[in-house]
């Protein structure tokens, strides 16, 4: 039994052999693949803001034709309403004058059927 307590002893105790194990690489390449991952992010950031920034340019030219074309649009229902609104009371003006004619005519025809 003192063998095995021995071997044991050997392997596990006080007087066992000191051994390193390293599961990490070492802090060099760590640093150079944190410092290949921070440049690709900024790269990646860097076209998402070229390609937005051209984008803004394109919108903003976008908006300013849309806004133009919805002043001469209002500009284009504003006159239409204005002629609209003439047209009603023309309207109304030549019925006035159709009205006040026959009027005018009734009258006139019963002089003449008064007279025979």
């Amino acid at each position: 039994m003192k063998p095995v307590r021995r071997r044991i002893r050997r392997h596990f105790g006080l007087t066992a052999k000191q051994v390193a194990v390293r599961s990490q690489r070492p802090w060099y390449f760590q640093v150079g693949v944190i410092l290949i991952l921070l440049g690709l992010g900024y790269f990646g950031a860097y076209l998402q803001f070229s390609s937005g920034h051209d984008k803004l340019g394109r919108l903003a030219l976008e908006n300013q034709t849309i806004n133009t074309n919805l002043i001469r649009l209002e500009r284009q229902l504003q006159i239409e309403q204005v002629a609209q609104t003439n047209l009603t009371k023309e309207l109304k003006e030549v019925q006035d004058e159709n009205i006040h004619l026959k009027e005018d005519l009734a009258f006139y025809k019963n002089m003449l059927n008064g007279k025979k």
